[in-house]
């Protein structure tokens, strides 16, 4: 009887703790979106990196990426991506080709890039998880977020954030087939002042190119 009690104990004191922590994850979270509210316009500088082991695939990239609402421009891995809130125009330099295609179609796979900073508030069971110090005396608390969704790719993702800013530092996606994509925050820009044209997508700025509207 005495071990049945100490199971049973032992028991309930994890569920408490993970309850606990659970709302932990939960209250980070939250001071994150507040945090994030506050400001007009996000400009930051990224790095990615995919990696797939068992495939031997290793690829590392530079990227930025302007926010402003619904609105964003991204530039990565030789194509920038520009959204005015109702289409995305995705400029291929190197093929000298436009594709103009909604906001809400089912060929923008993936995270929209404006909702990178919002994307965990629905679909997600979250976590705490492990926290990284970092120099200058930061310290990065992750958070585990577990897609709701069983059909998901993403097997679970690791949010990384600046405990002292509430600013989000590392996105961390393993996938189902072992390949993990990683977005480290390098610089991050609140509340610059943009051109008027920022996310505003002009014809004659690309005469020469091919432009395809979906």
């Amino acid at each position: 009887m005495k071990i049945n009690l100490l199971f049973f104990s032992l028991l309930c004191t994890g569920f408490v703790f993970a309850q606990n922590q659970d709302q932990r994850a939960a209250t980070l979270l939250e001071e994150v979106s507040e945090t994030l509210a506050n400001y007009s316009n996000i400009s930051i500088e990224f790095s990615y990196e995919l990696v797939n082991r068992k495939e031997y695939i290793k690829q590392k990239e530079q990227g930025t990426l302007v926010l402003q609402d619904n609105k964003y421009l991204l530039n990565l891995m030789g194509i920038k991506k520009l959204s005015d809130g109702e289409n995305v125009h995705t400029i291929n330099k190197e093929n000298q080709e436009v594709l103009i295609e909604p906001v809400d179609t089912e060929l923008n796979e993936g995270m929209n890039p404006s909702e990178l900073f919002s994307f965990y508030k629905e679909g997600y069971r979250f976590s705490w998880d492990i926290a990284q110090p970092l120099y200058g005396g930061r310290t990065i608390q992750f958070v585990k977020l577990t897609p709701i969704d069983t059909y998901a790719q993403a097997a679970y993702l690791l949010l990384g954030i600046d405990t002292k800013t509430k600013h989000i530092y590392k996105l961390i996606e393993v996938g189902d087939n072992g390949t993990e994509t990683t977005l480290t925050v390098r610089s991050f820009t609140p509340n610059k002042t943009l051109a008027p044209n920022t996310f505003v997508f002009s014809e004659a700025d690309y005469p020469n190119y091919y432009i395809d509207r979906f």
